[in-house]
């Protein structure tokens, strides 16, 4: 049977870009265990059962670990985020395929001036401003998503185990079916905090970073 996720990203990937073999594995599990929805023909992908994590928020708390959907965004928007029209070389480098905050930020494949695909975060503005690498490689970034956050938007948290934030007002329950399917299927472990994995978790409004994200998009 065909996987939907996967042929959808591929439609709107970049020439000469490929999806990592981790991302493919990620999709194959999403559908296998039906962890997707469909809406106008483009199906979304989830790590945690949408309409019981829906169920479980409280004022309080919530079950599910880390929300973010996956799909198929490709480049579509990428004129409007960076604000400077149709780019050649912003759509052959980038490849938007996650929402990773309910305030619009996004996820992307971005290929470094080396080649090399990573995972970058692109902060919506109008909310979390976080625009940096996230992840060296697919793998790293799964296990990002495995520590458990509420959302990986909000680098002010990545200091921290999740719910342990000094001002964390609300409990994310961890998704121990989707973290026992990351160690075991990879043979890894899951890391503790987020800056064992994000390097220089740089913002729009920084004046300079490390990050090879941060400085690439400044040309544009």
């Amino acid at each position: 049977m065909k996987n939907q996720l996967i042929e959808q990203l591929q439609r709107v990937m970049p020439q000469g870009m490929e999806i990592p073999k981790e991302i493919v594995m990620l999709y194959t599990y999403l559908e296998e265990n039906h962890l997707y929805a469909d809406h106008n023909g483009t199906r979304y992908g989830f790590l945690y059962p949408e309409d019981d994590l829906l169920a479980s928020r409280t004022k309080t708390q919530r079950d599910g670990g880390t929300d973010i959907t996956f799909y198929a965004g490709g480049t579509a928007n990428l004129k409007y985020w960076f604000s400077c029209g149709e780019n050649e070389e912003l759509n052959q480098r980038l490849c938007v395929f996650a929402q990773t905050g309910g305030e619009g930020s996004e996820s992307a494949f971005w290929l470094d001036e080396q080649g090399e695909l990573k995972i970058v975060h692109m902060g919506s503005g109008s909310g979390s401003t976080l625009s940096c690498v996230l992840a060296d490689n697919a793998l790293d970034f799964l296990r990002l998503l495995a520590i458990g956050y509420d959302e990986i938007c909000w680098n002010e948290d990545f200091a921290y185990p999740p719910n342990e934030h000094p001002n964390a007002d609300f409990v994310v329950k961890p998704n121990t079916v989707f973290q026992n399917w990351v160690t075991k299927t990879f043979h890894v472990e899951i890391p503790k905090t987020a800056l064992e994995i994000v390097k220089h978790p740089a913002c729009m409004d920084d004046i300079h970073s490390e990050d090879a994200f941060f400085n690439w998009i400044q040309k544009f």
